[in-house]
């Protein structure tokens, strides 16, 4: 209760937005690192296993499987971008402790003056340097924290950050449902790219739950995200009301009802257990197929699907988001534990 207790009071602070789009510094905090999540509609999995990735996105899972855990991440998208995690995890501190550094690659830009007289080349480039902690209170308890230096380097304009992420799970007995809440990306920066730059980071509250089936190799994901903001609806400012040309009547701008605004906030995924070493994986995320589809042609916009191999010494993750008809994202992940490599 007093970690619900927090996560309220924290979201008392919270400053509320009509829309998502171009109100927040720093959004590449956001991005799927892990194929696995990527794969499963973009956010954390409330699910326990030795996948530091999982531990990275929430660290209230971050338990003594991932010990000695290293793992890689690398994302490819359109017009030389890519980004990438590299993690790893340790006993320590009577939990788990984390560490890792995601990064994010623009490739070059050549840069002119107004004139169009040429000033050379530039390379934007974005960081994030974490420190995390996950702790078992008891048999069904498990709590969590990441701390994180944000680093942006756009041309000549920098903008520095800091930021916590605090969770905490609770697993059943059974080790078939799990659920989790999870507050990310509180915190502040430390200077601006401007003056005129008011940006604040995409502070996020969000509820996840996991289940298993008893007797099938199925488990379901849910999550509930953005929670601190309620309308995620974007309204435009500029639309007016149409006429019927038979009747003559007036058609008012379409608004969000409530059951819209409510979808906008899930995210729906399941893993399918092939064996013990195969695993297939399938998300929808509504939000992201409502801001990234084309009207005409939605499409697969907001699925995303992956394919996980485990062996006895590496696993091998791949994800693949569709944003829409004009573009989609491939991530890949590989994890290992390094005590696995000791000879015994």
């Amino acid at each position: 209760m007093k970690f619900v207790g927090l996560l309220l009071f924290l979201s008392a602070l919270l400053p509320i937005h009509a829309q998502t789009g171009g109100s927040y510094s720093f959004p590449f905090l956001n991005l799927d690192y892990s194929a696995r999540t990527a794969a499963t509609g973009g956010y954390f999995m409330s699910h326990m296993d030795d996948d530091i990735h999982l531990g990275i996105s929430n660290p209230s899972v971050l338990n003594e499987k991932m010990h000695q855990a290293v793992a890689f991440s690398q994302a490819f998208l359109a017009g030389g971008i890519n980004y990438g995690m590299a993690a790893y995890a340790q006993k320590g501190l009577k939990g788990i402790c984390s560490a890792n550094v995601k990064y994010v690659d623009y490739g070059t830009f050549q840069g002119t003056e107004a004139n169009g007289q040429s000033t050379g080349t530039f390379r934007p480039f974005e960081y994030v340097i974490g420190l995390g902690y996950g702790k078992q209170l008891n048999p069904v308890i498990s709590v969590g924290g990441n701390f994180n230096f944000i680093g942006s380097n756009l041309e000549t304009y920098s903008a520095y950050g800091m930021s916590i992420d605090l969770s905490g799970t609770f697993s059943h007995p059974n080790k078939l449902f799990s659920a989790t809440a999870l507050f990310k990306n509180a915190g502040f920066k430390l200077s601006n790219y401007s003056s005129n730059d008011r940006g604040i980071l995409p502070a996020d509250i969000q509820l996840g739950f996991s289940y298993k089936l008893a007797h099938a190799p199925f488990r379901f994901y849910v999550v509930l995200h953005q929670l601190n903001q309620w309308d995620l609806t974007y309204n435009d400012p500029f639309a007016l009301p149409t006429y019927d040309a038979l009747t003559g009547d007036t058609i008012p701008v379409a608004k969000a009802n409530f059951v819209e605004k409510m979808a906008r906030h899930l995210s729906l995924s399941t893993e399918l257990s092939l064996s013990k070493s195969l695993f297939f994986r399938l998300g929808f995320n509504y939000h992201r197929r409502q801001e990234m589809k084309i009207e005409t042609r939605p499409g697969m916009a907001g699925f995303s699907l992956g394919i996980g191999v485990k062996t006895k010494r590496f696993r091998l993750d791949y994800g693949y988001v569709i944003y829409s008809k004009a573009g989609s994202n491939s991530v890949i992940s590989l994890s290992s534990s390094l005590g696995k490599w000791k000879k015994r």
